[in-house]
């Protein structure tokens, strides 16, 4: 039982999948290589026509799934993805997995949130977390001053104000395509742009 209680939990995080199920079929097959205890797509999992097969898979192999909207898919969406599937999507909610919290925001500042919102929703979701130690923030863009602003994209400001004042272990992000990949330190928080081929973490 004691190995069990401090057992790491494995993640496979993407993003950016924009409808492209042959890409959700390879993913499904890593997270079922990697043997993860979990897969987290933050945002813009769909495109405009495609939504067939591109959370199935992963479900096919037995995977618990947690999912976020981009600025790319419709909110509504999003939440029939999560009840057919039977997924949870975290916008604004935290789900725990022993003793690692995640919570997530999705959405793009000025399309469909504000930099206040998008603060509020992160402050939610951590205040349901706030006795874990270990948490991980999920959002589809990035953060201001980060790493993935080379891309010209300005991050946002409430996502930065969100790992300053809850410092989470991890953010996960996509959004910046070119960005994949990126790693870096905000404070104590390891901030990583999964992208489309998809991240394994272990927390």
């Amino acid at each position: 039982m004691e190995k069990r209680k401090h057992k790491k939990l494995r993640i496979l995080a993407a993003g950016d999948i924009h409808g492209d199920a042959s890409l959700v079929k390879r993913l499904a097959e890593k997270a079922e290589k990697e043997k993860v205890d979990l897969v987290i797509l933050a945002g813009d999992i769909t495109s405009p026509i495609e939504t067939k097969n591109l959370i199935k898979p992963f479900k096919d192999k037995k995977k618990k799934v947690l999912i976020i909207p981009g600025n790319h898919d419709n909110f509504a969406t999003i939440d029939f993805l999560a009840e057919l599937y039977g997924v949870k999507n975290i916008h604004g909610y935290s789900i725990k997995s022993g003793d690692v919290g995640i919570f997530g925001a999705g959405g793009d500042i000025g399309i469909d949130t504000t930099e206040r919102e998008i603060f509020d929703i992160l402050k939610k979701g951590n205040y349901a977390l706030k006795n874990l130690k270990k948490k991980i923030m999920v959002t589809h863009i990035h953060a201001r001053g980060s790493k993935s602003e080379f891309s010209g994209i300005q991050g946002s400001s409430g996502i930065r104000k969100a790992i300053q004042k809850f410092k989470p272990d991890f953010l996960i992000h996509s959004h910046i395509h070119e960005g994949e990949g990126i790693e870096e330190k905000i404070g104590k928080t390891t901030v990583l742009n999964v992208g489309r081929q998809g991240k394994i973490i272990e927390v």
